[in-house]
């Protein structure tokens, strides 16, 4: 049995793929609201019955708001080509360095798109 628990994180920045054809929409800067969904998973439940207790996920929030929102991502990350799946990774290796229980990492730049990191 496997415990799963999620926590919804929003921030709006830019970011701009640049080794895409020049007329690619996506070739072009322009931003997103994201939406970013962290999942963490255990066999076992902490003493007060949590996978996690869901206050524990503030710096995630903290590094959120201060380093991605209203920025450019290109320049955050330091690289040309920022895709959602990209961002999955990115966000998936600083939270499981953190909380060693994260085992999916979701991003939607769209209502209507995700892309998901898990090893």
């Amino acid at each position: 049995m496997t415990y799963r628990i999620t926590k919804e994180f929003h921030f709006s920045a830019s970011h701009q793929l640049k080794d895409l054809p020049a007329d690619h929409q996506c070739a072009r800067l322009h931003g997103h609201n994201y939406i970013v969904k962290v999942e963490l998973s255990s066999q076992t439940l902490n003493a007060h019955g949590f996978v996690r207790d869901y206050n524990e996920l503030t710096p995630l929030k903290d590094y959120i708001d201060s380093q991605l929102d209203h920025r450019h991502l290109n320049d955050v990350l330091g690289d040309d080509m920022v895709t959602a799946e990209r961002l999955a990774k990115h966000l998936y290796d600083w939270c499981k360095s953190r909380l060693p229980e994260t085992s999916a990492v979701s991003v939607s730049e769209t209502p209507k798109t995700w892309a998901e990191y898990r090893p």
